[in-house]
């Protein structure tokens, strides 16, 4: 199970623009640390910690944040509206387009996606695989 995931970021005011124009809608809380950005998923009373959570960070090692090539993360929305709309406001709040809301012919008939990126070039997918919505037209 995957714990947490980290992307490092050069500005941090950018990338908490960045990140809370959509993960609150996705359930996420922000907690700051030394000046981080940690997004938690809420805890319910008798349960244990809720993963993966989504940390924000200035590199350990004092050098110049840098997207790996060919790391993504993926959050997992409600709805193809979501995905829309979260797209959209990630967008407002200074990422860039790396794919428009769809389906994609690789994936399954109801997996419909979104690609940004962040603005350090970290890549994000926005994504429903909701079965009771429409699915791609074969």
């Amino acid at each position: 199970m995957i714990a947490y995931v980290t992307v490092g970021a050069d500005d941090i005011t950018k990338a908490e623009r960045f990140y809370s124009a959509f993960l609150p809608a996705l359930g996420y809380r922000l907690e700051k640390y030394h000046g981080d950005l940690s997004y938690i998923l809420p805890i319910e009373p008798d349960q244990s910690s809720v993963q993966p959570e989504f940390y924000v960070k200035s590199p350990f090692n004092g050098q110049s944040a840098s997207a790996g090539n060919g790391v993504m993360v993926a959050f997992q929305a409600r709805s193809q509206k979501q995905v829309r709309d979260l797209h959209g406001a990630a967008l407002t709040a200074g990422g860039s387009d790396e794919g428009q809301p769809g389906f994609r012919a690789s994936y399954s008939p109801h997996f419909y996606v979104a690609y940004l990126r962040d603005p350090h070039g970290n890549k994000i997918a926005l994504f429903s695989n909701e079965p009771n919505e429409p699915g791609r037209k074969k």
